[in-house]
């Protein structure tokens, strides 16, 4: 499975019909990868979600568990995405196999260059616009840093921050392989509807 088209990114603090639902609408909108993302949790309950989660994905997406790397292995998740604060990729690669996919946010070209010599399967670009939804997210990048990225490595790039359907046209055009627009999704009355407008971006 490719990492192409709308990168679907749980958010219990923002989502209107909760996250159960909304990894079905998005396994129903089509897309190919759900990251379970849920900060305020004991490991307990990230794993028991993360179980029903895995399963309502299995064979149409691949899922992958943000930031802990021990839940990715308790529930033999699809890989882990890690932010510039988790587990270094390397140290992560060691403890989930090489089968396994890794996600690193990155915020600069040279995050980027570290990321890919530590074996990072694909990079999550962010912040492209200005967001709320994620208060350590850092001042927006704009586009130019995935177009300067796109042109230097060859791995996949994910595009996250502030982006809406008004502007996923730029981000894709930019070099996107996949775009997460969390706020513009999960807090509306039809996530799968608002999933589709993105996915119309990937033909």
């Amino acid at each position: 499975m490719k990492i192409k088209g709308f990168y679907f990114i749980t958010d219990s603090s923002l989502s209107k019909a909760g996250n159960e639902s909304d990894v079905r609408s998005a396994v129903e909108a089509g897309v190919t990868i759900v990251q379970y993302r849920q900060k305020e949790a004991s490991t307990r309950y990230l794993i028991e979600e993360a179980t029903n989660f895995k399963k309502l994905c299995q064979g149409k997406a691949l899922f992958l568990i943000n930031d802990r790397v021990d839940v990715a292995l308790a529930v033999d998740a699809d890989g882990v995405h890690l932010g510039q604060d988790d587990m270094p990729p390397e140290a992560a690669r060691k403890l989930l196999g090489s089968s396994k996919i890794i996600g690193v946010t990155v915020h600069n070209q040279d995050e980027a260059k570290d990321a890919v010599a530590k074996g990072a399967d694909y990079l999550g670009v962010s912040p492209v616009f200005a967001t709320s939804t994620k208060k350590d997210a850092g001042l927006p990048a704009g586009i130019s840093l995935l177009q300067r990225i796109k042109a230097t490595f060859s791995i996949p790039l994910v595009a996250i921050g502030g982006i809406q359907v008004q502007n996923a046209q730029y981000v894709v055009e930019a070099g996107a392989d996949a775009l997460c627009a969390i706020s513009a999704t999960v807090t509306k009355d039809n996530v799968k509807e608002e999933i589709q407008k993105f996915q119309k971006f990937f033909p």
